[in-house]
């Protein structure tokens, strides 16, 4: 195991963990005395009626939800609701390969897929607290995805699903991008095949990941009007070392692949033999598509092909120019159209 600050209660704390046991992974891995690691915020009603869950996207942590989308007064406000927010496997806080046992962690830690992250999210919100109903499932990016598997895997338990700058299977230009991701780290002799012994032992890999990020990641809109000054950069090699280097660098190379690999080969439709059609058709929750107009990842037209395919959904566009990384909520007026869409759906009989 490596020692890795980064993922410390300090920095993404508070949160808790719950073991799994075994986890057997559907490509076949086990994860040994898997932990999930998960923030509440709020209350669980007594009728166990007032539940929303929270996914993470790639890289990200329970914390950076919390401060981008929960608080009093907002449409995920812990006043009425219990949210239970919970890091994806492999993203440094749940079980990753970081902080696995040899001889089952670094380059040995197995393939993950979304679906393992939902039917381990399933168990923690079922054994842990006895929920059975989600008003609200809900995330961005990665989390999307995640958003979409739990509608569809688990359609009587979901009354509510937001995918938030996502979509329910990986398309061919996402994969190719999430390649160039990983190759950017593995390329790297630093990484050793997944054996580094010390963190830093990658940092140009993680170096060349985060500049990728920089190029697709953002909108060509984000850099012409300048948006990084308001973050307080003074310029674009700035904005680049002081958002996304200072993000990606502390970050274990490991838990980064398994995140990816997992992106690229997200798809719903595995449980219906590839129908996407299918696969969408069982959503009974009351959806809002929500894209980026600005997102090169996750197009708006990509978005709305998938919308049309689940019953009663709606396609609700947020707008902004920071592109992808809008989620992360560095752009006021974008929060406030995502807090009016997740109200109005909270809102909505479903």
């Amino acid at each position: 195991m490596l020692d890795n600050l980064f993922y410390s209660q300090a920095l993404h704390g508070p949160f808790e963990t719950y073991s799994l046991g075994n986890l057997l992974l559907e490509d076949g891995g086990t994860l040994r005395d898997c932990q999930l690691a998960y923030a509440t915020f709020g209350a669980l009603s007594a009728a166990k009626d007032n539940a929303i869950l929270v996914t993470t996207w790639f890289s990200g942590t329970s914390k950076i939800m919390e401060q981008a989308y929960i608080g009093d007064a907002r449409a995920i406000d812990p006043a009425k609701y219990f949210i239970v927010v919970v890091n994806q496997i492999g993203n440094g806080l749940s079980t990753s390969p970081h902080n696995t046992p040899d001889p089952f962690g670094g380059g040995s830690f197995p393939r993950v897929r979304i679906a393992d992250d939902v039917k381990a999210q399933h168990r923690l919100l079922t054994e842990k607290f006895g929920i059975e109903t989600l008003e609200l499932v809900v995330g961005g990016s990665m989390g999307a995805e995640q958003t979409y598997e739990w509608a569809v895997r688990f359609p009587d338990m979901v009354k509510r699903a937001a995918p938030i700058a996502g979509t329910a299977r990986t398309t061919a230009h996402t994969a190719a991008y999430t390649r160039t991701l990983i190759d950017a780290i593995t390329s790297d002799p630093g990484w050793a095949g997944g054996w580094y012994e010390k963190q830093g032992a990658v940092r140009e890999g993680l170096r060349r990941h985060s500049r990728l990020w920089a190029v697709m990641g953002a909108s060509p809109a984000m850099y012409s009007q300048e948006l990084w000054r308001g973050l307080g950069f003074s310029s674009v090699d700035d904005f680049m070392l002081g958002l996304l280097d200072a993000s990606f660098l502390p970050q274990d190379a490991n838990s980064l692949l398994v995140q990816a690999w997992k992106w690229q080969h997200a798809d719903v439709s595995r449980q219906t033999g590839g129908d996407l059609a299918q696969a969408l058709s069982r959503i009974k929750a009351k959806t809002f598509v929500m894209p980026i107009d600005t997102d090169m990842f996750f197009t708006v037209a990509d978005c709305k092909a998938e919308q049309r395919l689940i019953p009663g959904s709606e396609l609700r566009v947020l707008k902004t120019a920071w592109g992808h990384i809008g989620v992360m909520g560095m752009d006021a007026n974008f929060l406030t159209q995502v807090d009016a869409a997740l109200r109005e759906l909270l809102e909505t009989r479903a």
